[in-house]
């Protein structure tokens, strides 16, 4: 495949999406780079090329046109306003962005009225407060917008929240429903001309990780007396497989299961009457 047929997408170079996204792509078949200064990583076996940009220009970038495809936070693409599109949720760097104040001040969404709200993510937090009615004044600031009420430029603030311990630290709470639920996401260009085989190539390669992290595969031997029963926990995909033992009387049965729920299942069949109950990891699939 010529270099100009490339597929370019865009990948973190740093942060929390950084290690999460190369070893997604890696999991998905796809060459990564070995020295984090490379910029550049041409995987022409699978018909792409990697660019390592700063996550908050992704969006930017891919919404010019310049690059087809992107991996970047939902946050960061909303707060870019950049003609790019969300095609798949990838399922890590998974946030909330959410006000904060005070503790004790008793805040609700009504009362930023007129209020000075620090951000990071200005125009994210501007389209939220339009849609909602609320005039206020947006202080941007590039980070640590904790300090800001106590350094007297911000009455609230509005920021990425993972577990909140930092913001209990400096004597904050949060308040209100949730501004955004963000995670890392696969995004494209708004316009024309990505070639579809290739973009189906990279989605559907993206999707089968997701199901393969999501999934076992679990195997067991059952009288066939109890099969019906036992295919009712174990329904598969779309089937399970069901193979007759040399054992009179017996069945072999593999079915795909969700890993969260393979322990009880397996409590389930051996109360059940199954036996030999395996289970084994999917590295990778196409459903």
């Amino acid at each position: 495949m010529s270099e100009e047929k490339l597929m370019r997408i865009a990948v973190p170079n740093k942060g929390a999406l950084s290690a999460a996204a190369a070893q997604m792509l890696t999991e998905a078949g796809y060459a990564q780079r070995s020295d984090s200064k490379e910029l550049v990583l041409v995987d022409e076996e699978n018909g792409v090329e990697f660019y390592y940009l700063r996550p908050r220009d992704i969006a930017v970038y891919v919404g010019e046109g310049t690059l087809e495809l992107g991996i970047t936070g939902r946050d960061m693409l909303i707060d870019s306003g950049a003609a790019a599109d969300e095609i798949l949720a990838l399922g890590f760097g998974v946030s909330r962005f959410r006000f904060a104040a005070p503790k004790g001040s008793g805040y609700r969404l009504a009362d930023l009225e007129g209020k000075r709200i620090a951000t990071s993510y200005p125009g994210l937090l501007g389209r939220y407060l339009s849609e909602h009615g609320i005039s206020a004044r947006l202080v941007h600031l590039d980070g640590a917008v904790e300090s800001s009420i106590s350094l007297g430029v911000a009455d609230a603030i509005a920021d990425v929240v993972e577990t909140g311990t930092t913001l209990r630290k400096v004597g904050l709470e949060l308040f209100g429903e949730p501004i955004l639920r963000s995670e890392g996401i696969l995004i494209r260009s708004s316009s024309d001309g990505i070639d579809p085989v290739v973009l189906d190539h990279v989605t559907r390669r993206l999707s089968s990780v997701l199901v393969a992290r999501d999934h076992v595969l679990m195997d067991y031997d059952c009288p066939s007396r109890i099969l019906e029963e036992a295919t009712r926990l174990t329904p598969g995909y779309a089937a399970p497989t069901i193979t007759e033992l040399a054992r009179p009387g017996w069945v072999a049965v593999r079915a795909m299961v969700r890993r969260g729920d393979a322990q009880r299942l397996m409590d389930e069949l051996w109360d059940l009457g199954a036996r030999a109950i395996l289970v084994t990891e999917l590295g990778a699939c196409r459903l």
